[in-house]
């Protein structure tokens, strides 16, 4: 049986490709029509109210209901065009060189340095923050104490009582005279108010929205920042998977406050979150980070080697998939993901199985399940993993609520954390950032919480999806019968 042909019916198709990009061509050509019919609209209209001409009304209306029609046209195009960009097509990764160098290598360090286009960063400590009752009294602590600037970049700050504390606290620091900067997703806090900063801005804070929507910004609606990113003083960072709202923080309609990770940086690497800020900084303020406060001389902190990979959507690859399919492609003992939203490609999929059936890697994965916010992703998901589970994968589902943790550990070595899903969202569309780190230690305190949360998951089986799903069934059927046949 042919590696490809292993992964069963639910692979991408090629195709699509093509009709992503006649897509791409067609609807800012619809859009010219639209406006051109708009102007023409209007021109009827005047000459209605000079002359009022009923054969001018009639016109009026055709040109009404053709402006309709082909509105509607570019609307769904673009809805096409979104959809196929979520679902569609994804570049195929191989690596049919895998260096041979030890994962603890200098040489290898440098070999993903160069794959990622992500700097070196040496010297770093990095601390564990387990759940909303660790992260965020550590980041309100950072942001009191802060004596020249803080830096804050993220996709959810929704109206509650958690963002209540931030603005409070990033508010009587702006009183201060201390520079503070936040950025915000429009879609990922799209329900939360404009005034809703009005206070911070009278202090002195500066606050800008990531890609509001608007008639001359919605072609890019679906591109999206993802990033959770904190500095204060270019000294100290945080990085992870939570926004700040009160799913972290306590119970309530999501049920238990989700699990979730950051990580608090300190030393060289704080560079480079800075330096992910200042990106998406830029972009919604069209002003460049700059002044010697954010950019201190870098001082030891720790024993870490990390890299800080900044991944933005380019062509549809990013350096976040290169980073996690390297690692695949070059781990030797141990993969262990947490992710919330498990959607891995094809070529994810072949380099797992590979690592099972070739390299003898034990592969274990624990994911949301059925306690995901968006169940439907969970349904997708459990036809994709039927190869991988064939394959030998321990595949968990969490009990007691929502994890939202993004978290990878390979060989006991290096350790992935920061914002990026295990999705085409993440990986393809979105503006997210990830810090690899080398060392032992970490990677061992990571897969102790990874054991703790394993204790409170339930394994899943072929027989439990075969009983959940009927799209499961037939897809596990049809990869049986490919099987036979080959």
């Amino acid at each position: 049986m042919r590696e490809t042909e292993a992964l069963g019916p639910f692979d991408d198709h090629d195709g699509g490709s093509v009709i992503l990009a006649q897509i791409e061509r067609a609807y800012p050509a619809m859009l010219r029509i639209v406006f051109a019919l708009h102007r023409h609209f209007e021109c009827r209209v005047y000459s209605v109210g000079m002359d009022g001409s009923s054969r001018t009304n009639r016109s009026s209306d055709i040109a009404l209901k053709a402006l309709a029609v082909v509105g509607a046209g570019a609307v769904a195009l673009h809805g096409a065009r979104l959809a196929l960009r979520l679902f569609g097509p994804t570049l195929p990764y191989t690596m049919p060189q895998p260096p041979n160098h030890p994962l603890d290598s200098e040489e290898f360090v440098r070999f993903l340095s160069v794959t990622t286009g992500a700097t070196q960063y040496r010297d770093t400590r990095i601390e564990v923050l387990k759940n909303g009752e660790e992260f965020y009294p550590a980041q309100l602590d950072a942001i009191r104490s802060a004596k020249k600037n803080v830096n804050l970049l993220t996709y959810e700050f929704l109206e509650g009582e958690a963002t209540k504390r931030f603005l409070d606290a990033l508010t009587e620091r702006s009183r201060a005279g201390v520079e503070v900067k936040l950025v915000v997703d429009a879609v990922g806090s799209f329900a939360t108010r404009d005034s809703y900063f009005d206070e911070l801005r009278g202090a002195g804070g500066r606050m800008s929205w990531y890609h509001p929507l608007g008639w001359n910004t919605w072609p890019h609606m679906d591109h999206r920042t993802h990033r959770k990113v904190m500095t204060v003083d270019g000294k100290t960072g945080f990085v992870g998977g939570a926004g700040v709202a009160d799913q972290w923080l306590k119970r309530g309609p999501w049920g238990r406050a989700w699990r979730d990770t950051m990580l608090r940086v300190e030393g060289g690497a704080v560079a480079g979150l800075v330096s992910v800020f200042s990106e998406n900084w830029l972009e919604s303020s069209g002003e460049i980070l700059s002044g010697p406060e954010q950019f201190p001389p870098p001082v030891e902190a720790g024993k870490s080697t990390c890299l800080v990979v900044n991944s933005t959507p380019h062509g549809g690859s990013t350096r976040a998939r290169v980073l996690f399919q390297t690692l695949l492609d070059c781990s030797r003992e141990t993969i262990r993901f947490v992710t919330p939203y498990f959607l891995p490609d094809r070529s994810a999929r072949l380099a797992l199985v590979r690592a099972m059936k070739k390299r003898n890697v034990r592969v274990q994965i624990l994911t949301a399940g059925l306690r995901s916010d968006h169940t439907s992703i969970t349904r997708l998901s459990e036809a994709r993993v039927v190869p991988l589970l064939k394959a030998g994968a321990e595949i968990h589902e969490y009990q007691p609520g929502m994890i939202h943790a993004k978290l990878m550990t390979i060989d006991g070595l290096w350790s992935v954390a920061g914002s990026t899903n295990f999705d085409h969202r993440s990986f393809a569309l979105n503006d997210e950032v990830n810090i690899a780190s080398l060392d032992r230690d970490l990677a061992a305190r990571l897969n102790e919480d990874f054991a703790e949360d394993v204790a409170r998951s339930s394994q899943l089986t072929l027989e439990k999806l075969r009983r959940r799903s009927v799209p499961v069934r037939i897809a596990g059927g049809l990869d049986d019968l490919v099987s036979r046949e080959e």
